[in-house]
């Protein structure tokens, strides 16, 4: 799984530790996903979502398998 984290949260002027505020966890937690070290469970990848206000699909990408 892909994210654009890093740059929807750029767009927006939202630091790494303010949304790792708004979606309740450390600031690492958020630096380990946008790195795609870490992926996130479901329901912290809609809390990621609805807190840059876009749909699920548009924060995070499947691959599809060829």
């Amino acid at each position: 799984m892909t994210n654009s984290i890093r740059d929807l949260r750029g767009k927006r002027g939202i630091t790494q530790q303010e949304l790792a505020d708004r979606i309740g966890v450390s600031r690492q937690t958020v630096i380990a996903i946008e790195q795609e070290r870490y992926s996130p469970s479901l329901e912290l990848a809609f809390q990621i979502a609805r807190a840059l206000a876009l749909p699920l699909d548009a924060v995070f990408q499947y691959p599809e398998q060829g």
